[in-house]
């Protein structure tokens, strides 16, 4: 049995919740692997809203076990109010686990990273301000608390150097300094509520598969907003792609399965940086409020453009995926007419290159192809050659370009709005 993967084929935000909560059904383990809560994972259910920042989605699933990975940043506040609203609406948190591994993100996190983003002024790179970045450098300056530490308590003589060094930037800063005492005790609280989710999930996994179980990784954010392969610096904190996978979760490549990129008809971003397809119009406007095109983490209104075929095939090419779950087909077949990014023009010459030279892709012109719209009221038709024909051609043409199945179409809101292929 193999691991499955699903990440994110763009900027985030493109309904990665909705095809894992469909898989996960049938999977024993859903893991979350990389990222933090800047993260946002909406599903609808019985049109109810859930909204996940750190827990897997296949939580909603009672026979499958929510795995919290080690490449994850955790805040113990937001974890708990996430296990708070779920024991709220019925749902059963026992089967989740926490990877002993995992770093925690403490307030002075947060405040670093508001600072440091305020120092940034006009280079700002719309950071969610959830003190990700700052717990990653921790994490990587090897001075970072990991939940093994945190809930056994192992933690107060780092965290006190950790505040130490902060408070001296906030006070060259003017900024409010860190109580360690205060801070210390109002953790310790968490780590006791926690304690009983954390396991060596690593060790757990590997079992797993020895006994053929079916594991579902989750991924947070996606391609474009990776560390490595991103239009840095307007990217993540963290590794999205299917690299992230493998170091955030302990599961070596071997055991990986069938990899699903998750996109929309359209496109969307937000934060700052280059996005070549963004329509700053009345079509942008007008796929943002069809869409509901609004943070599940920031409620910020998304940034939103046409479809970009070039970055999608740098996704297919990046994490090797082998199939395409493509979101809100009929919030694209709502418009009369759609284009389709098929090609840039960059010195007079056509190329299918996408770059994450911020330099190099401003001199890049989107060349595009239209297409009619208006497909009608899909959300009830469940086979692929059901669609519209107008549908149908967009489709075939996206699977065309990328050479890439497409396997999940989702055509409305809802958890069944969905066509397996």
């Amino acid at each position: 049995m193999k691991a499955d993967v699903v990440l994110g084929s763009f900027y985030g935000d493109e309904g990665k919740g909705k095809i894992i909560d469909y898989l996960s059904q049938k999977a024993d383990f859903a893991v979350r692997c990389s990222g933090g809560n800047n993260a946002g994972h909406s599903i609808e259910i019985d049109g109810k809203k859930f909204a996940f920042h750190l827990i897997p989605s296949g939580i909603l699933n009672k026979n499958t076990i929510a795995v919290i990975g080690n490449g994850v940043v955790v805040d113990p506040k937001v974890l708990l109010e996430e296990i708070k609203n779920l024991k709220e609406n019925g749902y059963d948190v026992k089967n989740l686990r926490i990877s002993d591994k995992a770093h925690v993100i403490f307030s002075y996190h947060v405040e670093m990273d508001k600072l440091q983003e305020e120092l940034r002024g006009n280079g700002k790179i719309g950071t969610t301000c959830r003190g990700i970045g700052p717990t990653y450098c921790d994490k990587y300056e090897r001075c970072g608390i990991r939940m093994g530490d945190f809930v056994n308590k192992r933690y107060e003589e780092q965290v006190r150097k950790n505040i130490e060094v902060k408070n001296n930037i906030f006070k060259t800063y003017g900024h409010e300094l860190i109580d360690a005492d205060l801070l210390i005790a109002e953790y310790n609280s968490y780590a006791d509520m926690l304690k009983e989710y954390v396991v060596d999930t690593v060790a757990m996994l590997h079992e797993a598969i020895e006994q053929d179980k079916k594991i579902l990784c989750e991924g947070a954010q996606a391609t474009l907003l990776d560390i490595d392969f991103g239009s840095y610096p307007f990217v993540t904190s963290s590794n999205p792609t299917i690299g992230g996978v493998c170091t955030g979760t302990g599961i070596g490549a071997r055991y990986i399965g069938e990899v699903y990129g998750v996109l929309k008809a359209y496109s969307s971003k937000v934060g700052e940086g280059p996005y070549i397809t963004e329509q700053d119009n009345e079509i942008g406007d007008k796929i943002r409020e069809l869409g509901h095109e609004y943070g599940t983490t920031t409620k910020r209104p998304r940034r939103c453009g046409w479809l970009d075929l070039v970055a999608l095939k740098y996704a297919v090419m990046l994490n090797g995926l082998t199939g395409l779950a493509i979101n809100h087909v009929d919030t694209i077949g709502k418009l009369d007419k759609i284009k389709l990014c098929v090609g840039y023009k960059k010195d007079g010459k056509v190329t299918m290159q996408y770059s994450t030279d911020v330099y190099e892709m401003a001199k890049c012109e989107p060349i595009y192809e239209e297409f009619e719209g208006n497909f009608g009221d899909i959300s009830n038709i469940k086979r692929r050659e059901d669609l519209p024909e107008n549908a149908k051609k967009y489709l075939n043409r996206i699977e065309e370009i990328v050479k890439t199945p497409i396997k999940f179409i989702g055509t409305g809101a809802g958890r069944d709005c969905m066509i397996v292929c």
